[in-house]
């Protein structure tokens, strides 16, 4: 029994879609590369006075591959996974740059800000006072409730 062979997309499908017909076309199983992005999961908690940030980040340097800045209330961790591997083989790890950005509740000082790498979870904790609404509260008077003002009429 002959074996077919296996189908290829149309060249013009994949010069739109090189990441996806390569998925299609690929004998291995796993979540299609485009889906999966150059991100890293993150937790947000509140934790006493602290605004705590968690981000898996295993197999990578936090001396050399981890870098968290701060500028107004815009916090962005950057990461840069390195692939150590050479020849063919087959992967689902993500290497190159990642980064994610996070609005932090207030402003804060950075000097404030401290962060902390265990295990492949990094932790960055911010602390935050009590938030204060901006602006004014403007009152807001009730006719009803004004003894000797009549309402207005109309007709």
């Amino acid at each position: 029994m002959a074996k077919l062979p296996r189908p290829q997309a149309p060249a013009r499908f994949r010069a739109m879609f090189p990441d996806l017909a390569d998925w299609l076309e690929s004998p291995w199983t796993g979540p299609p590369p485009f889906l999966t992005g150059q991100v890293f999961r993150l937790e947000e908690t509140i934790q006493d006075d602290h605004y705590v940030i968690r981000a898996e980040l295993p197999g990578v340097d936090p001396d050399k591959d981890i870098e968290v800045f701060v500028d107004g209330r815009i916090l962005t961790i950057r990461a840069e996974r390195r692939q150590q591997d050479t020849g063919p083989h087959r992967s689902e790890f993500r290497y190159g740059s990642l980064a994610r950005v996070v609005r932090l509740p207030a402003r804060v000082d950075p000097a404030d800000i401290a962060a902390r790498y265990d295990k492949g979870v990094l932790e960055v904790t911010v602390p935050v006072g009590e938030v204060k609404v901006a602006g004014t509260r403007i009152p807001i008077e009730n006719a009803d409730a004004m003894p000797g003002q009549q309402p207005d009429q109309a007709g």
